[in-house]
């Protein structure tokens, strides 16, 4: 009797302990999936599985706020610092805390401090409502009503490297895109990559102000690469960025939570011009649009950031000043520098100088990542130049590789969108006809291959003109990297114009072009408040005529890639501040395609 007694608590306890665990692998999940990597993300339980809960709510879901990496080596003062404040909260805040008479006083002055929070300006961000806008952007307060009104997620992503100077306004800025989107609308991705100044303070700041509002969160900060890597900026670029992603790709595996756009917040940016650019994003259904960035140098304003951006023909865009003529913008190409003077956005190869927002759908939830060459020279192992193929792939930024991968990408996704695949020996010089056979890639395409009766070939528009080189003869066009790279004399290298590449067998007008875009009236800036005369130096002291939103924000042709583009790389290590070389490179999308990465 006693055994089967024995016997039966036995069982008992093995169905309550089955009976726990089944609850806690089910109802309860891990968020851990590899505990080598601090996930924080955690994955729907059995009850929200049955009701997918998609909200970034922090009152219901603790996890959306986190702080990894945080270094707090024991200060100085650290105990006088503890205990005068545990002093304080007990002589002063906890016996009125803890009194239900003053509870109500108590409500009313956290509710104060929220909204002085929200109201939170920045030392140079309460200057951007007097700023001059084109199209009378700041004089009407419900022009992104309807952008609001759509109820987007967005992920707001920031990479900072001893960046003090302009962190307090970037969280200004986030301050107020939550206060028009809504905290459960924005999640914020801050990564501290081994700041040496004031960030990890700074940091700080931005974690309570973020955790009153109730703004998702993650806030990490991590140490430098390795010697031997971290001197390659290229490679060090993209590590930082894709740690930035980690939390948008935990969110939608754990929890089925995608965003509608990423936000890369750059510099000093007003709040006004990035919703603007989002808006360029949704209407076009673009893949990135970039601001512009200018650096304050000697009074004037110069376009920086020249290493990641292309125009639409492959050229580098030209280290303007911000208040030179129509005919010396920045972007080289014909139409892009007439819609530049004009304020409009236009067409770009590659982009991401300032603020940019990219659309996640097609790249980052597509497998598509920030990477970099492999094969460039170690400086500290050798000191003699290693020769590579002048075919070879270009050593430049993790961000121009990103824009290649996307153009790739587009291309496919078209020939699989269409189920058809290009066969390089069907396409070689064929005729109008035969080319209008692939229009379903083309998508608005204008532009096509055509045989003279010399038997050569061109690209012509629908009215029969020649779009990229029927054109005014730009001694300049070819210049590229003139101030950003070491000339020939100092052992560089001359590029090769465009026309001494041959015409591809299949060329890239076949496929159907990535949609990047510049968005000039977007300006992102280092020079504090001087961001005022930069806005005077663009947009004048007036407002451009008003034009209708298709006009102003709509891109209605859509160009494919050029078949070469300058390369300006850095072959050796050395951080960003390395020696870059320029050649100019063939980029066929066909070839890309071959080789691309197994992306989703």
């Amino acid at each position: 009797m006693i055994t089967v007694l024995r016997r039966r608590n036995l069982s008992r306890v093995l169905f309550l302990l089955g009976s726990a665990l089944f609850i806690r692998l089910f109802f309860f999940p891990s968020s851990q999936d590899n505990p080598s990597q601090p996930l924080q993300i955690k994955e729907h339980n059995f009850i929200e599985r049955a009701r997918p809960d998609k909200s970034l709510n922090i009152q219901k879901h603790r996890f959306l706020q986190a702080r990894i990496g945080r270094d707090e080596p024991e200060e100085l003062f650290g105990d006088l610092i503890r205990n005068g404040v545990d002093d304080f909260w007990d002589r002063f805040q906890m016996p009125y805390v803890l009194s239900k008479e003053t509870a109500n006083m108590d409500t009313q002055h956290v509710l104060t401090a929220i909204d002085q929070l929200l109201s939170l300006n920045g030392w140079v961000a309460a200057l951007c409502p007097t700023l001059t806008r084109p199209f009378g952007q700041n004089k009407h307060e419900n022009a992104y009503d309807d952008l609001i009104r759509q109820d987007h997620l967005y992920y707001i992503a920031i990479v900072i490297h001893s960046a003090d100077h302009f962190l307090v306004d970037q969280l200004a800025v986030i301050v107020q895109m939550a206060k028009r989107w809504g905290t459960n609308n924005l999640f914020v991705s801050m990564l501290d990559y081994a700041s040496t100044d004031s960030t990890e303070t700074l940091t700080d700041l931005c974690e309570a102000v973020l955790i009153l509002l109730g703004v998702p969160f993650r806030i990490r900060r991590v140490p430098a690469m390795t010697a031997e890597l971290a001197a390659y900026y290229p490679l060090e670029e993209a590590y930082m960025r894709n740690l930035a992603l980690e939390p948008l790709k935990e969110l939608e595996k754990k929890r089925n939570i995608r965003f509608s756009r990423v936000i890369w917040l750059k510099g000093f940016t007003c709040p006004n011009d990035i919703l603007e650019t989002i808006k360029i994003s949704l209407l076009n259904e673009a893949g990135m649009v970039c601001g512009m960035d200018w650096a304050e140098h000697n009074g004037f304003f110069v376009f920086s950031d020249r290493w990641r951006t292309r125009d639409i023909e492959g050229d580098q865009f030209r280290q303007s000043t911000s208040k030179s003529q129509p005919d010396s913008a920045p972007p080289r190409d014909t139409l892009g520098a007439q819609r530049y003077a004009q304020h409009l956005p236009f067409q770009a190869f590659c982009c991401e100088s300032g603020t940019h927002v990219v659309d996640p759908a097609q790249s980052y939830y597509r497998g598509v990542y920030y990477r970099a060459g492999s094969d460039f020279q170690n400086l500290s192992l050798s000191v003699d130049a290693a020769a590579r193929d002048p075919d070879a792939q270009c050593l430049d930024s993790s961000q121009a590789w990103f824009c290649r991968d996307l153009w790739v990408l587009t291309a496919k996704d078209a020939m699989t969108d269409t189920d058809n695949e290009l066969n390089p020996g069907v396409m070689r010089k064929r005729s109008v006809v035969e080319v209008a056979a692939f229009d379903p890639m083309m998508e608005k395409r204008d532009a096509v291959i055509v045989k003279g009766a010399d038997g050569a070939e061109d690209e012509v528009n629908d009215k029969g003109e020649n779009r990229r080189q029927n054109k005014k003869t730009d001694p300049d066009a070819n210049a590229g990297s003139d101030y950003d790279a070491m000339s020939p004399e100092e052992g560089g290298e001359e590029v090769p114009s465009a026309q001494d590449f041959e015409k591809l067998a299949i060329p890239n007008s076949m496929f159907r072009p990535a949609r990047i875009l510049v968005n000039p009236r977007c300006p992102t800036t280092y020079a504090g408040v001087s961001h005022t005369q930069l806005a005077r130096d663009l947009f004048g002291e007036g407002d451009d005529a008003p034009k209708a939103d298709t006009a102003k924000y709509i891109l209605e042709d859509w160009d494919g890639a050029p078949e070469s583009f300058v390369c300006q790389e850095q072959k050796t290590t050395g951080g960003r501040k390395a020696a870059k070389t320029q050649r100019r490179l063939g980029f066929s999308i066909n070839e890309e395609l071959q080789r691309m990465p197994k992306w989703n």
